[in-house]
């Protein structure tokens, strides 16, 4: 018996060893931090800041009242573009959910990962193509996330809302985030959690989610956190309070845009969590050493796919929607407020994509990057001082079906080239400066720059492995739009 009492000592030292030794290093962290602090001064002028992402679900580039849009009222957002840094030329890393969210939180492109898709995907079994499936339907825990990165740097991290990476075992508790309320449920109104909070069907999921926001952000404020609140809003269903319908319902349409009640009331309270974070960090007295950042994590979509609710949406000027490589599909909003040290009231054109906040947020943390590929770059030169590289390429791979055909890109200064798979469809050419809409395809007048951007986009395939589509053997045009079960 006493054996066996030692092997099961032995064993559970074994479990939790590592996770003493990560309790360790973040305790010396934080008094390292303290006592750093303290030999300056004061402890608030050394401490690292606080970092609050806020991302939003199927936000379209052109849904906000500070980018333009005239129908929609989200002064809360406004509000933070004022105090802030707005880019007009932000990227999703990928047309759909997942991979985005991957993307941002392990610092690489969907590509790289071999999570193209959203878990689990689509599948049209008569397609002309057979696309890849994803190599995993979940963020590998072998990948060193955002937050355990930053962890031994001294911060408490918390993850609140949409997760989609994954199942039980691949949750934010697995993945860095000493707090957690995963939504598994379907719908805005008493969704489902875990743990299970016995949400009622009275309670709006962002109000919720913004509450524990709040109470994490309460209960933190004397140490660096690291907050990822992750709304479900504005995905389908469209659900809101019917008060916040009824006055979109009666206000005056103008005459542009979709200009959907239920969807604006919808974005109505995504707006009101954004301006009760704000209110808090003012009363919390942190407001000065946070860095507020408000992203979305791919195109707007204009229509759910059984057509229930009319068009939702639209991105004009941008073309097409979520699920399309086209700029309706990935160029998204981006807002940085960081008080003294990001110039209010500023835009940037310069194009940056969700892959560069891993290396930021080390960067302003001063946290150590691990010891794994990074795709993206540190935007705090560019945050901070408006230097930028405006000629960087970014990629795109989105072998898959959606709202359009497969297709990689490349985007490197105004120039984009879209190279679909399907046969018979071209390469695809456009001068983004000239041409926001992509209307104009420029690939047979430009040879120079379509094989310029080829030979980029076809070297970076090869160098982070992505998968290509091949011919369906099971092709059968009468059916090919036709979804089947995913394999």
């Amino acid at each position: 018996m006493k054996q066996d009492d030692s092997r099961a000592k032995t064993s559970r030292r074994k479990e939790y060893g590592g996770l003493y030794s990560t309790l360790s290093l973040r305790i010396v962290a934080r008094l390292f931090l303290l006592l750093a602090a303290l030999a300056c001064g004061t402890a608030a002028h050394a401490a690292p800041p606080n970092i609050v992402f806020i991302l939003i679900d199927d936000l379209g580039w052109a849904d906000l009242g500070c980018y333009g849009n005239a129908f929609n009222e989200t002064p809360n957002i406004d509000r933070l573009a004022s105090e802030g840094l707005r880019f007009t030329d932000a990227y999703a890393a990928c047309p759909v959910c997942s991979p985005s969210r991957a993307s941002i939180l392990s610092g690489q492109y969907p590509a790289r990962l071999g999570l193209t898709d959203f878990i689990t995907g689509h599948w049209r079994p008569y397609a002309p193509l057979r696309v890849p499936t994803n190599r995993t339907q979940y963020l590998p825990l072998e990948i060193v996330t955002l937050a355990e990165a930053l962890q031994p740097a001294g911060y408490t991290t918390g993850a609140f809302g949409k997760w989609h990476l994954g199942g039980r075992e691949y949750f934010p508790d697995k993945q860095g985030f000493d707090e957690s309320i995963v939504t598994t449920g379907w719908g805005h109104f008493g969704n489902k959690s875990l743990p299970d909070q016995q949400w009622t069907k009275e309670d709006y999921l962002a109000e919720k989610l913004t509450d524990h926001a709040i109470d994490f952000m309460t209960r933190h404020k004397e140490q660096p956190f690291f907050l990822y609140l992750s709304h479900f809003a504005v995905h389908i269903p469209l659900e809101a309070r019917e008060k916040l319908i009824a006055k979109y319902e009666a206000k005056p349409k103008p005459a542009t845009g979709i200009n959907h009640p239920i969807y604006a009331a919808m974005l109505e309270h995504v707006d009101d969590s954004v301006g009760r974070l704000l209110d808090s960090l003012d009363a919390l007295g942190i407001a000065d050493n946070t860095l507020v950042v408000f992203f979305s994590d791919n195109g707007g979509l204009h229509q759910r796919y059984d057509g229930k609710d009319g068009i939702v949406s639209t991105n004009a000027p941008l073309r097409d929607e979520k699920g399309s490589l086209y700029e309706g599909g990935i160029r998204v909003p981006l807002i940085v407020k960081w008080p003294g040290k990001v110039q209010p009231g500023t835009t940037s054109a310069t194009p940056v994509t969700s892959t560069d906040f891993y290396p930021t947020f080390l960067a302003v943390s001063s946290a150590s990057s691990p010891d794994q590929p990074q795709d993206g770059v540190s935007l705090l030169p560019l945050i901070t001082e408006a230097k930028g590289d405006g000629d960087r390429p970014i990629f795109w791979h989105y072998p898959h079906y959606h709202h359009s055909t497969p297709a990689s890109v490349v985007r490197k200064g105004d120039w984009k080239l879209i190279d679909f798979y399907e046969e018979g469809l071209g390469p695809e050419l456009y001068n983004l400066a000239k041409d926001l809409s992509e209307t104009h395809n420029l690939a047979a007048t430009q040879p120079e720059k379509l094989a310029e951007l080829t030979a980029l986009l076809n070297t970076w395939r090869a160098e982070v492995h992505a998968e290509a589509p091949v011919p369906n053997p099971d092709h059968d045009p009468a059916r090919a739009a036709e979804w089947g079960k995913h394999p």
